[in-house]
């Protein structure tokens, strides 16, 4: 049934929890868990098209007003119902498709991967965590969850609409076809409108709010393949994010993931200075019997979530520092798609600012899955097998993680990588 012709289901009132926000003081205490299950409860409302647009504005500018919009466990539960109101996958299906990839190596198992920021830094960098899911796909599989401009010049999807002469059609991947696109492509970019169909019910009110919401935190963490990513990077508009947004991570789960905010309030790893990083590591749980043989043991209880905090600086990954004014992309998508299909077919000087810029960004993430962790190497063709032991801050390998994302680059793997996915995506119906 048509948007135009669907009946739209009754609409059902927050005003109970709507009161609660406004005026917290009159009434009953409750539980922070309680609040935060009720707000999610809300967003779940929106997602169905069950809340009018004005109990919507008022919920929105509420939690920005009482600040709940930046509380961990209400980011944590809203994204969890984003993420369950999605066009869901088959699972047995992905599963099959990852594995057929048969990536792993180092502490990588093969399972997905995604690198993204929240937006918002106001610096309007080139189009880098779109940049770096490509470069990494040859050696991770990549799922790229994004979407159009919101508050830069040029979004993910926008970047890759402009690609020429024939670009990807990212339209086309849905939750019905996506294990048939890593079938044959170790990348896949998931269009957020393709999968999130709920959110079209709150963009009437998004536009015209005027503010940033609660929204543009969810996404980041509301890939609708979660359940199948095995690690990410996620870059935060500013330093008070990054121990909200690691705790939101823990508590949906997750135990790889690096969370990063330049010192200049960057999204992105920065290549100016420091960059403030909140590692989760998957490290083994010492309260685990492995003498239980009960069936029901949780297997993912065999872990947990180790959390870390430290600086990077892009001396750690053995490259230089460049201003952000060398880095700005504030161009329209055809010139961020230009740059990079450059950086793609290895166009750039090796001292390039944004090639240094992109690479750190690369790097993060491959030592985040743990596939620099590799003592060998056999990548392929142009990967002399000189694995760089060296560690920095947090224990990771970065300069390894560097020197496989330019064989990335130099080899044209990731190039291949990228023209596979535009071949798959245009056969899709």
């Amino acid at each position: 049934m048509s948007a135009q012709t669907r009946q739209k289901p009754e609409s059902i009132s927050i005003s109970p929890l709507l009161k609660k926000l406004a005026y917290p003081a009159s009434e009953v205490a409750v539980e922070a868990s309680e609040i935060a299950s009720e707000i999610a409860s809300a967003f779940a409302l929106i997602f169905e098209d069950r809340l009018s647009d004005i109990q919507t504005a008022a919920l929105l500018t509420l939690l920005h007003s009482t600040q709940l919009d930046k509380d961990a466990e209400v980011i944590a539960k809203c994204s969890h119902r984003m993420r369950e109101a999605a066009r869901q996958t088959d699972k047995a299906e992905l599963k099959k498709a990852i594995q057929s990839r048969g990536k792993n190596e180092g502490n990588y198992r093969g399972g997905l991967c995604d690198i993204v920021g929240t937006g918002g830094d106001s610096h309007s960098t080139f189009n880098i965590s779109t940049t770096a899911s490509i470069l990494a796909s040859p050696l991770l599989i990549m799922a790229k969850h994004g979407n159009r401009a919101q508050t830069s010049f040029s979004g993910s999807a926008d970047v890759l609409n402009a690609v020429s002469p024939v670009p990807p059609k990212i339209s086309a991947v849905s939750s019905e076809n996506l294990s048939q696109v890593y079938a044959e492509s170790n990348y896949a970019f998931l269009f957020a409108p393709n999968f999130h169909y709920g959110m079209m019910y709150a963009d009437n009110v998004r536009r015209n709010l005027g503010l940033r919401t609660i929204f543009n935190l969810m996404g980041p963490l509301a890939n609708p393949v979660d359940w199948a990513i095995e690690a990410r990077v996620v870059g935060v508009a500013y330093h008070g994010l990054g121990p909200v947004f690691v705790e939101a991570l823990r508590q949906n789960g997750v135990k790889k993931a690096l969370i990063v905010c330049g010192e200049e309030d960057l999204d992105e790893i920065s290549c100016a200075g420091k960059t403030n990083c909140w590692q989760l590591s998957e490290v083994p749980n010492p309260d685990f019997d492995e003498s239980k043989e009960d069936d029901n043991e949780d297997e993912s209880s065999r872990t947990i979530a180790k959390l870390e905090t430290f600086y990077l600086e892009p001396s750690d990954f053995g490259l230089p520092v460049y201003p952000l004014t060398a880095v700005y992309g504030r161009k329209m998508p055809k010139e961020n798609a230009a740059k990079l299909m450059a950086i793609l077919r290895s166009e750039l000087a090796r001292d390039d600012p944004i090639l240094s810029f992109v690479l750190m960004n690369v790097a993060a993430l491959l030592v985040t899955s743990g596939i620099c962790e590799s003592d060998t190497s056999n990548m392929g063709p142009g990967d002399d097998g000189q694995v760089i032991t060296e560690r920095g801050p947090g224990g990771g390998r970065w300069k390894e993680g560097v020197r496989r994302a330019r064989w990335a680059i130099e080899s044209r793997s990731a190039l291949k990588c990228f023209e596979e996915f535009i071949e798959v995506s245009n056969k899709l119906q």
